[in-house]
């Protein structure tokens, strides 16, 4: 009888055969692969590490009490001074209708704004960073705060279920049929106009949406047979939340962070310029915006400068959210390998 002879076709050696394979990423290096790969989605969190760190770097060398600081004996000779770099840029001269304002006022030969001053002599670049720090960390606090309520409160509907799922459920609908502008009246009528009932009130008006999304991906987690598994082990429904549902819907939590911040920078810039929020003479973007509202049609830059500044942040986190979001979940947007 003859003996049957096999040979393996295409494939030299078995060192060739772990050559092809894939290698082994785990959730976030792959995820940190994808995003990558986004161009966009990368110097938009490049451009929003830079505005954190330089913002966090000029804390202790520009306080808000030096960005407010004027001489009521000098406003004549700075104040609407247009921005001056002290090269020869177009646009960039210190010139304002052709003609040279510093020279007219009398501003020092070695002074130059280079992002012009506002009508009391105030520095625009000055504020400008005060204003940033400040809209950053009304949105960061107001975000964080939707984060741990929203978050708490939408495991806690999913996990009981039943009736206590439909009343807090049904308590939500009642809460965001509420119009923004009462929330935020109510508060500035009880602790004033400023930083805190801003905060308060993007808290109160925003976690909803969050519990809403942790909700129901709580509700497609719970049955997981690991979920399954740690409850027939006795294990106690905090435990659970903390060490197997949350860590498996962190990236829903993180896009919806990274959306929910420029949402808070937004909303504290309108109620700002509306007079609700951030009162003079503290400097946010939005009440940079509302106190050069009487001198746009002379002096737009004081407008247009903080403007611009508001929409490259707010844009910047909704690139980088929606880049997030394709790298945690690749098939919503029809990337899957």
């Amino acid at each position: 009888m003859t003996e049957n002879k096999f040979e393996v076709v295409g494939i030299e050696n078995s060192s060739d055969n772990e050559k092809i394979q894939k290698p082994s990423l785990t959730f976030w290096q792959d995820a940190w692969r994808r995003l990558k790969l986004n161009k966009v989605a990368v110097v938009s969190m490049w451009f929003l590490i830079v505005i954190s760190v330089f913002t966090i770097i000029m804390v202790p060398f520009l306080s808000q009490d030096q960005a407010n600081k004027f001489n009521p004996n000098e406003i004549s000779v700075y104040k609407d001074l247009p921005p001056k770099s002290g090269l020869p840029i177009p646009g960039w001269e210190g010139k304002h209708a052709g003609s040279d304002v510093y020279e007219e006022q009398g501003v020092p030969a070695s002074k130059n704004f280079i992002l012009g001053t506002d009508d009391t002599g105030r520095s625009v670049a000055k504020r400008v960073i005060v204003g940033i720090r400040i809209s950053l960390t009304i949105a960061l606090v107001a975000s964080l705060g939707d984060l741990v309520i929203g978050v708490a409160y939408g495991v806690y509907s999913a996990w009981k279920g039943g009736w206590i799922d439909i009343i807090l459920q049904r308590f939500i609908e009642i809460l965001s049929s509420i119009p923004f502008i009462v929330i935020v009246t109510l508060f500035t009528l009880l602790l004033g106009a400023g930083i805190w009932s801003v905060i308060i009130s993007l808290i109160l008006s925003g976690w909803t949406n969050m519990a809403r999304q942790i909700r129901a991906q709580t509700l497609s987690v719970k049955e997981q047979d690991y979920v399954l598994a740690a409850t027939v082990l006795g294990e106690s429904p905090i435990k659970i939340a903390l060490k197997h549902i949350i860590p498996n819907i962190s990236s829903t939590i993180i896009v919806q962070l990274m959306m929910t911040i420029p949402q808070s920078i937004t909303s504290e810039a309108i109620l700002s310029a509306l007079g609700l929020g951030v009162q003079p003479p503290t400097s946010s973007l939005g009440s940079m915006i509302n106190d050069a509202r009487n001198e746009l049609q002379y002096y737009p830059y004081l407008i247009f400068i903080p403007g611009t500044v508001l929409v490259l942040i707010s844009l910047a986190f909704y690139l980088f959210g929606d880049g997030l979001r394709d790298a945690f979940d690749p098939k919503s947007s029809g990337q899957g390998d």
